[in-house]
């Protein structure tokens, strides 16, 4: 019996022991778990970490590129600017080359002009004048004609038997060739 005591006593203090020595145990082997879940953690963030490095690395050298690549707003403005100036240098040299030759062609038709009244003042001081008095001498009864498209002193004459001459001095008519459409005229001894 003594021996079982012994025994059972044993038994009792190995199971207080262990009792002791267990949670030790399973908080050591607990402990070891988590840092074992640590160290496998950080293993994790250190390659995501190198991973996000890369690519941090992968869009510096992009945005640098891109830079190289794209204006900005301000150089976006000063070439405008610039481009704008020179069309309103280009819009004033071709107003000034427009107004140059435009003057350039208004000189030569002034030339023109003046070419030609000279010749028609030339040709009018050469024609003989026509004398200022008109002749008495024509039948003093007669009828109206109103002048026709096509119409001559001539052609008006021939029609109404009358003389041409008489209808001159009739209506003291000093250029013949004048007459026009719609001008009544007296025509001496006309039909």
């Amino acid at each position: 019996m003594f021996k079982r005591l012994f025994l059972g006593c044993g038994l009792l203090g190995s199971a207080a022991l262990w009792a002791q020595t267990a949670p030790a145990e399973v908080e050591l082997a607990n402990l070891r778990e988590d840092v074992r879940g640590l160290v496998q953690r950080v293993g994790e963030l250190s390659l995501r970490i190198e991973q996000l490095e890369r690519e941090n690395r992968e869009l510096r050298s992009a945005s640098g590129n891109a830079s190289q690549n794209y204006a900005t707003v301000a150089q976006l403005s000063a070439a405008v600017s610039d481009l704008n100036r020179l069309i309103r240098a280009a819009s004033a040299d071709t107003k000034n080359e427009t107004l140059q030759q435009v003057g350039v062609q208004m000189e030569k038709l002034a030339r023109q002009t003046n070419a030609a009244i000279d010749s028609l003042a030339k040709g009018a001081a050469t024609r003989p004048t026509v004398p200022a008095a008109f002749s008495e001498d024509y039948a003093k009864e007669g009828v109206s004609y109103t002048v026709q498209r096509g119409d001559t002193l001539a052609l008006i004459a021939k029609k109404t038997g009358a003389k041409k001459q008489d209808i001159i001095n009739a209506n003291k008519i000093t250029d013949p060739s004048r007459i026009q459409v719609g001008q009544t005229l007296f025509i001496p001894g006309g039909k």
